[in-house]
């Protein structure tokens, strides 16, 4: 990964000068002393539904994770938050692990030696799961944890590199896969619109892509300058999940959770309290058939 550290300084006053641009803008040069990066219009994707997938409807979704042929998801909520193992291919529930009820889960990642590691919101804590426990999570506790400074929101890890996390602001803090330390911190840019409420995460080899809280928003961000290079739309899935919902009697929150199938082009997508899990393909929104 090339150097990149955009001076946010200038930054800040090209953003400021975008301000009064609106849509006329497509490209601007942001430049410091190590390099040279362009934030150009991000392309605009919708997700083109590959399966639909049965979803636990009490899964408050904060980190969702294929490893080993299982599909992790951290749920959240105080009293509620759990580390839980799902076929991938039936949604079916394989097993779960309870957090202590002081704990509200969050975003989740691989760690070293395939050990799992679980963030949580304002606790400051990371909860362990040795790749051991993993394979009984009814009867499992964590290995041990790491800590952190503010708030967790989401997670994941750049191959065998660093772990990326954020805190529900447009920044995006690097953490050594060792001992959780702070090794960098980027500001996230995007040319026509906002990058802030920065939550699940997921890498897929070449880019990080971020779900944003309280939006149907997933942003595909350029790990080497941090610069967001596409948007996805799942405005489309959040409004079938809401119909679903209402004709099961429950009620559905915001998207959240992305999970690559590995080895693909397709990701897996949810949301908090949703009753499906979509397997999706992102494409152009311009394409002819998105459906």
């Amino acid at each position: 990964m090339r150097a990149c550290a955009v001076s946010c300084g200038l930054i800040a006053l090209l953003a400021l000068g975008l301000t009064g641009c609106g849509s006329a803008a497509t490209s601007v040069q942001i430049t410091d002393l190590a390099s040279t990066c362009e934030l150009n219009k991000p392309l605009k994707l919708v997700p083109k539904v590959v399966a639909k997938i049965p979803h636990q409807t009490d899964a408050y979704t904060q980190g969702l994770l294929l490893h080993e042929g299982t599909l992790f998801e951290s749920t959240g909520l105080y009293g509620h938050s759990t580390l839980r193992a799902l076929n991938p291919v039936t949604g079916e529930l394989l097993a779960q692990a309870a957090l202590p009820d002081t704990a509200f889960g969050e975003g989740l990642a691989v760690g070293l030696n395939g050990e799992l590691v679980q963030l949580t919101w304002k606790e400051e804590t990371a909860y362990r799961w040795s790749a051991q426990s993993l394979q009984d999570l009814n009867t499992a506790t964590p290995s041990g944890t790491f800590s952190y400074r503010g708030e967790g929101w989401g997670l994941t890890r750049l191959g065998s590199g660093d772990f990326v996390m954020t805190d529900g602001s447009a920044d995006v803090i690097l953490r050594s896969a060792q001992d959780f330390a702070v090794t960098a911190r980027h500001h996230v840019y995007r040319l026509d619109g906002s990058a802030d409420g920065l939550n699940e995460l997921e890498w897929d080899g070449e880019s990080v892509w971020a779900s944003r809280y309280q939006t149907d928003e997933i942003l595909q961000i350029d790990p080497d300058c941090w610069t967001v290079t596409a948007v996805v739309d799942l405005s489309g899935l959040h409004d079938e999940a809401v119909q679903d919902a209402a004709l099961a009697g429950t009620k559905i929150d915001v998207a959240n959770g992305i999970a690559q199938v590995l080895g693909t082009d397709r990701f897996l997508v949810t949301g908090k309290l949703w009753p499906s899990i979509y397997e999706v393909r992102f494409v152009d929104e311009s394409s002819e058939t998105v459906g």
